[in-house]
């Protein structure tokens, strides 16, 4: 059975909008080890329509890192959407209607880790609908100050710390499970 497990890369104050405008400069090997691992170990991937777009803009025609790409143009991708009418990209399967029901049913049917990168709107829904597995996130030591947040306007979700690793930079690498208790 396998397991969807989300990853962010989140400032100390929240945000995970456009890390790529804050977060470079506490990346090191250890966050290149954790990142790697967790596209080593995925079984699928899992996106919301925003990241999608992004990504199949990049990886397919301009990404810089080519053995990156391989592994996500390679990778079985599914995207949640309501608004996406095709998807196009490699691999990649639109789901749409009882988006629960297909997730349960892939949770099912596939071994492995079903991961996904950022989608904070997606993950919102996952845990809402029970189907978040496990939360990762390297927290990184800035206030960014603006910008969209992983939890906007949601209900309590508890959630149980299972592992923490504080890496060179300040970044905390910390993984969550859903509080069932």
């Amino acid at each position: 059975m396998a397991r969807i497990i989300s990853n962010f890369f989140i400032s100390l104050d929240g945000v995970v909008e456009a890390p790529d405008q804050w977060h470079f400069a506490y990346w090191n090997d250890e966050m290149g080890a954790v990142v790697e691992a967790g596209m080593r170990d995925q079984a699928a991937m899992l996106m919301g329509r925003r990241l999608y777009e992004e990504w199949s803009a990049y990886w397919t025609t301009t990404g810089e890192d080519q053995d990156v790409a391989a592994i996500i143009n390679g990778t079985p991708k599914y995207v949640l959407s309501t608004t996406l009418e095709k998807a196009d990209w490699t691999n990649t399967t639109l789901v749409t209607g009882d988006v629960a029901a297909t997730l349960r049913e892939l949770k099912e049917r596939l071994d492995g880790n079903i991961q996904m990168s950022g989608s904070a709107t997606t993950v919102r829904w996952l845990l809402a609908n029970g189907l978040l597995d496990e939360l990762r996130l390297l927290v990184h030591p800035i206030a960014v100050g603006r910008g969209q947040r992983l939890f906007e306007d949601t209900p309590t979700h508890p959630l149980k710390l299972v592992r923490s690793e504080t890496f060179q930079t300040g970044v905390l690498h910390l993984t969550y499970t859903p509080d069932t208790d």
